[in-house]
C-alpha cells in the first residue's frame, strides 16, 4: 500500500534521517520503491544517489531500445527528467513543472511505473505508465491560490 499525504506530513525529518510510522529513508542513499523514493523526495527535494537523466545515461553509452542501463551504468535508475505532462491528468498551475522517475526498476527494460514530482512539491505514483495515478503528497500545493 502506497503512503499517503497525511503520513508524509508527519515524517519526523532530522540529520538527514526521515522516519514515519512505516519507512525510514538516509540521506545519500539508494532507493527503488515507490514508497522510499517518495519519502526520500519529500524529506530531502531530490531523488536519491542512485537515479540518473536519460542524457547522463546515454553519455554512459545507454541504449533504451537495447534496455543496457545495468551493463552501463549498474544499479542505477532513471529519474529526474521533466516530464511534459501532455496527457493533461496531472494538476497544472502556473510556474509548476513535472519531473518523473523509474521505481522498482531491476535493471533491463525500464517498466511502467513512475513517480510523478512538482516543482511546487506534489508526488504522484503511476503504476500503468502514466494512464493514471495517485497523488500522495500534496506538498505546499494551495489550490485556491492557484485557480
Amino acid at each position: 500500500m502506497l503512503a499517503t499525504g497525511t503520513a508524509f506530513s508527519e515524517a519526523l525529518v532530522e540529520d538527514g534521517v526521515a522516519i514515519t510510522e512505516d519507512l525510514m529513508v538516509e540521506y545519500g542513499q539508494d532507493y527503488s520503491t515507490p514508497e522510499e523514493v517518495a519519502l526520500y523526495l519529500y524529506a530531502f527535494g531530490e531523488l536519491p544517489e542512485n537515479y540518473i537523466t536519460k542524457s547522463e545515461a546515454r553519455r554512459l553509452g545507454w541504449d533504451a531500445s537495447a534496455g543496457n542501463l545495468w551493463d552501463v551504468a549498474y544499479g542505477m535508475s532513471i529519474g529526474g527528467d521533466v516530464f511534459g505532462n501532455r496527457e493533461g491528468l496531472l494538476p497544472d498551475a502556473r510556474g509548476r513543472t513535472w519531473y518523473e522517475c523509474d521505481v522498482n526498476y531491476e535493471g533491463g527494460y525500464r517498466g511502467g511505473e513512475r513517480l510523478l514530482f512538482s516543482s511546487d512539491g506534489l508526488i504522484c505514483y503511476s503504476g500503468d505508465h502514466y494512464r493514471s495515478y495517485t497523488m500522495l503528497y500534496e506538498g505546499w500545493y494551495d489550490e485556491d491560490a492557484a485557480a
